[in-house]
């Protein structure tokens, strides 16, 4: 049987989220999905949304009617998979909690903006970053406020280069978690499309969107 996706994209344009749609939605039509792309959250009120095997987020610094984002975490809990990166999904609606309560995660700060820095796996033996390793990113840092829930894959370390008083701060970068009977994945990589071009970066992603739609 044919597995099914919705990518809803829109926002803010710098995180280039049509290009960014447009990978994702090759990357899932490669794993044998059908995948269905929406540039409106309205999108989210079909009741079909329930039948889906995965939702992808994909829209950045916006809002959403109450009656969407109901049936959005509605058809989350009852167990359609949800799995998403950067802002595109862990900054998209800064008024919604029950959404941030979804995701596990809600981006705050990324100090010197487009800066070098490490990312380190926490789980060396998790299938979905078995084999990577640690490795080299340019990109935002995020800093965000994450839930304790969050089983995570992956984390980063502060420097305090461009801000002194978090010097020393581990922050999780990628993570896993239930909500309701569903999985949820994120990835905090993945600034624009672009950064699709980092193997590491496109490889979790791939592994995790695939684990969040069972």
């Amino acid at each position: 049987m044919t597995k099914t996706a919705l990518i809803v994209w829109g926002g803010w344009d710098g995180h280039t989220p049509d290009r960014s749609a447009a990978i994702v939605k090759g990357m899932l039509e490669a794993e044998g999905f059908s995948v269905q792309v929406e540039i409106s959250t309205a999108a989210y009120l079909n009741p079909a949304i329930h039948q889906l095997n995965l939702i992808v987020p994909m829209v950045t610094m916006s809002t959403i009617a109450k009656e969407e984002v109901e049936n959005l975490c509605a058809a989350v809990r009852g167990g359609v998979g949800l799995g998403g990166f950067h802002g595109l999904m862990c900054d998209s609606f800064r008024n919604e909690v029950e959404y941030q309560f979804m995701t596990g995660g809600q981006w705050v700060s990324h100090p010197g903006n487009i800066i070098d820095y490490r990312v380190n796996i926490a789980k060396p033996n998790d299938p979905l970053v078995k084999g990577i390793g640690d490795f080299d990113y340019r990109s935002e840092q995020y800093y965000m406020h994450v839930d304790p829930a969050n089983e995570v894959l992956a984390t980063t370390t502060f420097d305090g280069t461009h801000c002194e008083f978090i010097k020393g701060v581990v922050m999780p970068v990628v993570w896993k978690k239930n909500y309701g009977k569903a999985r949820v994945f994120y990835s905090a990589l993945g600034h624009t499309a672009d950064e699709f071009a980092v193997p590491q970066m496109k490889e979790i992603m791939r592994r995790g969107l695939l684990w969040a739609a069972r």
